[in-house]
């Protein structure tokens, strides 16, 4: 598990990434989503919470038109009494229709994604991360590109073990063109805080530049939620244009 044990520090451009995961109590579950961007259209958004969830919007109309507005404006998380879906689009509707009481995670994305492709931006064609927290239980997917050009759909069991969470990123973490993609198993991350407000402040942290590095940091949202209660979340948002 080591060899698959990853620092958010270590990811100097992951794109968008999701955690899913336990807090250090065990009590309550834990999902971090995260936005980080290269262009100026990437750079124009913010994370908002409003109509039973967290939702990516513009900053900068005029800026956000340079880019694919149908990638770039979504909802991120959404909340249910079935449970919690997140992704980097507009599947997160998808998702959460799928979560209906007795519903399993792993199923649950299965059938919410299977008409699902990656993202249309060639020639990096961008996975697309799903996730979702059911009855106690968590899950998640990629959905990318295959070598031939197929579709290759995976889904991951997460175990929510206190401190620990699961990532998956759209990208592997260099600064490169062209950009890699995630590739493998969700690894392996720790989570600390208590709250949702120091979990969102320490991966907003851990994801900002090396001295005299560019910040590609946009946005972080944490949720904690309780098994019991999904539709009781604890959110704490961290948008970048608001602290400069």
């Amino acid at each position: 598990m080591d060899s698959m044990r990853t620092k958010l520090a270590s990811l100097e451009y992951p794109g968008r990434l999701i955690v899913i995961g336990a807090a250090p109590d065990g009590g309550r579950a834990v999902i971090i989503y995260a936005i980080t961007g290269r262009s100026p259209s990437s750079q124009a958004r913010r994370l908002v919470l409003r109509d039973g969830g967290i939702w990516v919007e513009p900053t900068d109309e005029a800026t956000l038109k340079q880019g694919h507005v149908d990638l770039l404006v979504y909802p991120a998380v959404l909340f249910t009494r079935a449970g919690l879906a997140v992704s980097n689009g507009k599947q997160t509707t998808d998702v959460r229709d799928r979560l209906t009481p007795g519903a399993g995670p792993v199923p649950a994305l299965a059938a919410a994604l299977a008409s699902w492709d990656f993202e249309p931006d060639a020639p990096i064609f961008t996975p697309r991360i799903s996730g979702c927290l059911a009855g106690g239980a968590a899950g998640l997917s990629v959905v990318r590109r295959g070598p031939s050009g197929e579709t290759l759909r995976n889904y991951f069991e997460a175990v929510l073990r206190p401190g620990e969470g699961r990532l998956v990123s759209t990208y592997e973490g260099p600064n490169a063109d062209p950009l890699p993609v995630f590739r493998g198993e969700p690894r392996f991350v720790d989570l600390a805080g208590s709250t949702a407000a120091e979990t969102a402040e320490d991966a907003y942290r851990s994801l900002g530049p090396e001295p005299s590095a560019k910040d590609f940091r946009v946005a972080v949202a944490c949720v904690f939620v309780s098994p019991g209660e999904p539709d009781k979340v604890d959110v704490r948002i961290i948008n970048r244009h608001e602290r400069t």
